[in-house]
């Protein structure tokens, strides 16, 4: 049987004019393209009625497709010979199993390409006026996965040097885990008074941002209902919001 390829495509943070001129081109050019709710209604309506479009979204409570059922999904598709689009949000090796994926097609011998997107753990806070970095406030930023794989036996997050660590930390995906990740900063040593913001659907027309600190993050999220999809911001540079979040 010939053999198709697979295109692992980031989708970039949400809002469609961050599409990569790549990824457009691949997603209109696609004859399957497997997706999940994380690039957004906007990109989502862009996708070709030509493609099939398979739904292979992890909501809460209703898992469409296993991982592994998605890597199966991939590696037939390509055997039939078909250009296969795996469309991700954000960008594709950054907490969005696309190592996984590549990892499960190699072995099968199947043709892959990665096309890298804007990651949202700078473009969100970017839109919301924070940068991540700033000479006066932040020389260091990392990044932390806001939900670990539920097999592991314990987590492989080191809170007590997270707690220590001078520069921003972006959390992505960690709302449902908001209230333990602030308990475990402040536990090992963090500053309540630590600025702090939460960004919902970033980059999009209904982008909201809550802004308080390690000692009320919490409250303000419930008191407002914060939802996913969103990214967490913690240091100095969230005081650049009130200044920043305007333009």
């Amino acid at each position: 049987m010939s053999k198709g390829k697979v295109y692992l495509v980031g989708s970039g943070p949400g809002d469609p004019e961050l599409l990569t001129i790549k990824a457009k081109r691949l997603i209109e050019s696609a004859d399957v393209i497997l997706y999940d709710q994380l690039p957004g209604e906007a990109i989502l309506s862009m996708l070709p009625d030509s493609a099939e479009k398979i739904d292979v979204g992890k909501y809460a409570g209703d898992h469409r497709l296993s991982q592994w059922q998605i890597n199966e999904l991939l590696v037939k598709r390509a055997r039939e010979g078909k250009i296969v689009v795996r469309l991700k949000g954000g960008d594709p090796y950054l907490f969005g199993r696309g190592g996984e994926e590549a990892q499960a097609l190699a072995r099968e011998g199947i043709k892959i390409e990665v096309v890298p997107g804007i990651t949202s753990a700078i473009a969100v806070p970017a839109y919301a006026g924070i940068p991540v970095t700033h000479r006066d406030y932040a020389s260091m930023v990392t990044f932390i996965t806001g939900h670990e794989d539920p097999t592991k036996e314990e987590t492989r997050l080191d809170w007590e040097l997270l707690a220590k660590f001078e520069g921003t930390l972006v959390i992505l995906m960690g709302v449902s885990m908001l209230e333990h990740n602030v308990k475990e900063l402040i536990k090992n040593g963090k500053s309540i008074d630590t600025p702090v913001a939460v960004i919902e659907k970033g980059t999009r027309p209904d982008q909201r941002v809550t802004v308080g600190t390690l000692a009320d993050i919490v409250g303000l999220c419930k008191q407002r209902k914060v939802g996913a999809p969103a990214i967490t911001v913690i240091g100095d540079v969230v005081k650049l919001h009130r200044e920043l979040g305007r333009i």
